[in-house]
């Protein structure tokens, strides 16, 4: 079953239970895919480009939580919290600190990284590996403490 079909099942159970918190980040979700499959020259959408699309939606949700819970603007906080679990069950279960631990170390050891110099390498890698498993500022800092 494809994104879109699961997302428009999804849709009509929280329809008919009434669920408008499920609902509205639902909603968004179908949007950002519709704006996807409709966006100039683009072809055909692939699963790559449909995760790429749920991460920065999640890191969107991450970044306004963040500015709303600073300013005190909790009414919204908690709206941009409910979306970001509705966009999370969409994503692969994302990796704990060891294991992101582990795979950046092995990363490291394969490119034959020795110090700053070399992040941008193991980003590139790193990032291109997790992607949609790891946060990116996790594994950013995680790759200096392991270069410094």
């Amino acid at each position: 079953m494809s994104l879109n079909e699961q997302i428009t099942d999804q849709i009509k159970t929280a329809m008919k239970a009434k669920n408008q918190t499920a609902l509205r980040g639902l909603r968004a979700i179908k949007a950002a895919m519709m704006l996807l499959a409709t966006q100039e020259g683009g072809g055909p959408v692939t699963e790559e480009d449909e995760m790429n699309t749920l991460v920065k939606m999640a890191k969107q949700r991450k970044d306004s939580l963040t500015i709303y819970k600073e300013q005190g603007r909790d009414d919204l906080a908690v709206i941009e919290e409910e979306e970001l679990v509705i966009i999370e069950k969409f994503l692969p279960a994302q990796m704990s600190e060891d294991e992101v631990k582990a795979e950046i170390e092995a990363i490291i050891s394969q490119t034959g990284a020795s110090s700053m110099k070399d992040m941008g390498k193991v980003m590139g890698m790193a990032n291109g590996k997790l992607k949609g498993r790891a946060d990116g500022k996790m594994i950013a800092g995680m790759v200096k403490a392991l270069l410094a």
